[in-house]
């Protein structure tokens, strides 16, 4: 496989190391002489010195016979710009970026970049797991679609505990893919399966039904009267 990486920063460099070591044909392209230099004497004469920004410098490191362009420079706007030239006038069947600020990567998602990876949102995510205060993480969005895969942790006064899954009712396009107990012992649920206080619930959905999927699983019990409403009613 042909791959691309520009940017030669400490992330591009052990990217394109451990892509050579597996066996691919990478080529890196990094504006700065001294880190393009740096490339060239470690892992051999993979370096191509420019930026890789430019339609010129895109024609020279063969964009067009590309199998996947990564872009992992510091600068989000550059990153958008590779990635888009990719896609758009080279065609390269698969480009991913890195993004530096969380912020970006729905623009980054809109306009067609296949993959992004966020060190940010990496390290938000496994934060977020300790807090039992956060009900729902991002785990996974899923290529196209606007699907994502997101954890909901089910509080002890939640509607749904002691309810089967197959009578819960979810937002549209919705689907409860896993629970894992309180002792991390994971189950592939069946409509029977009843959800207790504490499980943490792996769901797919789409992105702007995140917020009533969330409520879907952590609205607490109601209570009128004649005692406790059914929040799935509702």
């Amino acid at each position: 496989m042909y791959v691309i990486v520009v940017g030669a920063g400490k992330v591009g460099y052990y990217l394109a190391k451990e892509l050579v070591d597996q066996g691919h044909e990478v080529l890196v392209i990094e504006k700065d002489a001294a880190k393009a230099e740096r490339i060239a004497e470690e892992l051999g004469d993979i370096s191509l010195m420019g930026d890789g920004c430019e339609a010129s410098i895109m024609e020279m490191a063969g964009f067009g016979r590309a199998d996947m362009v990564i872009s992992v420079t510091g600068d989000d706007e550059d990153n958008l710009v590779v990635c888009q030239m990719a896609k758009v006038k080279f065609n390269v069947p698969r480009s991913m970026a890195r993004i530096n600020n969380p912020k970006n990567e729905e623009i980054f998602r809109k306009l067609g970049i296949d993959s992004t990876v966020s060190a940010t949102t990496a390290i938000l995510a496994q934060i977020e797991q300790e807090l039992p205060t956060h009900p729902l993480i991002k785990l996974l969005r899923l290529k196209g679609g606007g699907l994502e895969i997101v954890e909901v942790k089910v509080p002890e006064d939640s509607a749904v505990v002691g309810r089967r899954v197959g009578d819960i009712v979810l937002p549209p396009q919705s689907l409860i893919a896993l629970v894992i107990d309180e002792n991390g012992e994971p189950r592939v649920p069946g409509g029977d399966t009843v959800v207790q206080a504490g499980d943490e619930v792996v769901a797919v959905t789409r992105t702007e039904n995140e917020d009533a999927l969330r409520g879907a699983l952590t609205a607490p019990t109601a209570y009128g009267p004649y005692g406790p409403i059914d929040a799935q009613k509702r």
